[in-house]
């Protein structure tokens, strides 16, 4: 695979990654195994087990566990061909998924809050109104 591509499968592999780590981490679908790990991550008994589970609700942690997904049914690897190749694909593409994943909470937190200052401008209309 030439550097071009090499490039271009990084940019491109960590769309999914980053998709799928938001997902699974912040979106209502799974919502209850999400909270189910969070109040074992808070209250286990034992570090490891605290640790284990907070791996599965944090988007950056989890990014990891996809991004070892990804690299095993892709065969991706960058710059070198042996098994440093996995080891920098495997952090840049954590590196790239966690790009997106900041930008997407970006836009929501915009989109969010230009909604909540429409819903205020439409209230003061309609107090205006009466």
């Amino acid at each position: 695979m030439t550097i071009g591509t090499q490039i271009i499968w990084l940019f491109v592999l960590a769309v999914p990654i980053a998709c799928i780590s938001w997902t699974v981490t912040h979106e209502e679908i799974f919502r209850e195994p999400h909270e189910w790990c969070v109040k074992h991550s808070q209250t286990e008994r034992y570090l490891l087990s605290r640790k284990f589970f907070y791996l599965l609700t944090c988007e950056y942690c989890f990014s990891h566990y996809i991004t070892i997904g990804a690299l095993f049914f892709t065969d991706y690897k960058l710059l070198l061909i042996d098994w440093r190749g996995y080891i920098l694909a495997g952090f840049s593409l954590v590196f790239m998924a966690n790009i997106y994943m900041s930008l997407f909470a970006l836009l929501r937190q915009a989109i969010k809050k230009e909604k909540v200052e429409i819903e205020k401008i439409e209230n003061e209309t309609e107090n205006i109104k009466q």
